[in-house]
């Protein structure tokens, strides 16, 4: 039958009953149409407990509290009238919304099943995302001390060096520039695709370049020896480009003549 409930609406509800007789006397003598006043005294218990719920609640959790509860208050609504009837059990067999608004109940509980469901996959990317950042944090942060170590290391390395230039540079001062000086020309020279000869001035002169060791270097031109280099003894200061083939077949032809 249809019931309303504590928040003012309606449910319709299927309950059933069983009971026994407790005493023969009571039931014969006390009650004229006992089942007729059982299903009313029933009918009167579900209707206080369904009263003092929500729709909600009665639809969906509450079902197995209503049943104990009408129970309850249906045995002691007999007792009180002496029927000599005891109720063995009080079962909801059936509750749902009105004809009229079961489809609008039904999205609303359809909600309620994709809130729950949405809690629990963000619930699992949560235990499944936290975890990894937690490690990948802590990967970076090992990386970054590693870094740090890396360039202190280097900055000490390189201010001991200093101090020890510096040391070197108040004993001989002259010595100490001429051989910074020099360590800086090879360090420039030996990237150089260049090679700068300093030669006395007057006559013609004829460089022989190890072009060949150069071109196999694969662009990165070696350190020339300038001792192994064959020029005459007099000649104007040159500059020879190691880039084109060229060059090397021209200083021979010269060489020739």
């Amino acid at each position: 039958s249809l019931m309303l409930t504590n928040d003012e609406n309606i449910v319709d509800l299927k309950i059933a009953g069983q009971y026994r007789i407790n005493d023969a006397a009571q039931y014969l003598f006390n009650v004229r149409t006992p089942d007729t006043i059982l299903r009313q005294m029933m009918e009167s218990a579900v209707r206080e407990v369904v009263g003092q719920s929500t729709m909600d609640f009665v639809l969906t959790e509450g079902r197995s509290e209503v049943a104990t509860r009408t129970e309850q208050r249906l045995q002691a609504m007999l007792d009180a009238h002496a029927t000599g009837l005891t109720v063995t059990s009080v079962s909801m067999q059936d509750v749902q919304p009105p004809e009229q608004v079961q489809s609008a109940f039904a999205d609303v509980v359809k909600a309620r099943e994709d809130e729950v469901r949405q809690k629990n996959e963000a619930e699992a990317y949560a235990n499944d995302i936290i975890p990894r950042a937690r490690g990948q944090a802590f990967r970076d942060i090992q990386e970054a001390e590693a870094y740090k170590s890396q360039v202190v290391a280097k900055a000490n390395g390189e201010a001991s060096r200093f101090v020890q230039v510096m040391t070197e540079y108040e004993k001989a001062p002259l010595i100490t520039q001429e051989r910074l000086y020099i360590d800086a020309m090879e360090s420039v020279y030996s990237r150089s695709q260049k090679v700068m000869v300093d030669i006395d001035s007057g006559g013609n002169n004829v460089l022989y370049l190890p072009l060949d060791r150069m071109r196999s270097s694969g662009g990165n031109a070696p350190r020339v020896d300038l001792n192994n280099l064959n020029y005459p003894t007099t000649g104007n200061s040159t500059t020879t480009s190691t880039t084109s083939s060229s060059d090397q077949d021209g200083s021979r032809s010269r060489g020739g003549r």
